[in-house]
């Protein structure tokens, strides 16, 4: 299994409307994607800036590139991204999961 992280930012007056674009517009478009396993999203302040990561699993590489095209390292955004995020990363992280439990479902 293999973890792709990325990482966005908005300012903190944006961070529940930039959620809520996530949840009705990236959510749905991960889970659609063959070879999907599964995501985690994280939020918080800090100096005013709104900082979110978002940690997916996948069965592969190969499967990434369903979603991600292939230079599945470069980030994927959206069209509404540009009404929030300050910057855009180029690139995401991956990471091999060696090993991972049950979380809960929020």
């Amino acid at each position: 299994m293999i973890a792709r992280i990325w990482h966005g930012k908005t300012g903190a007056e944006n961070v529940e409307a930039y959620t809520a674009v996530l949840k009705r517009l990236a959510i749905p478009d991960y889970q659609k994607t063959q070879g999907f396993i599964g995501l985690t999203f994280l939020k918080q302040i800090q100096e005013n800036e709104g900082h979110f990561t978002l940690i997916s699993f996948w069965e592969n590489y190969e499967v990434i590139k369903n979603f991600a095209g292939e230079d599945f390292e470069k980030a994927k955004y959206y069209p509404e991204d540009q009404d929030f995020l300050l910057e855009f990363e180029e690139k995401v992280n991956h990471h091999e999961v060696f090993a991972s439990l049950p979380i809960f479902n929020c």
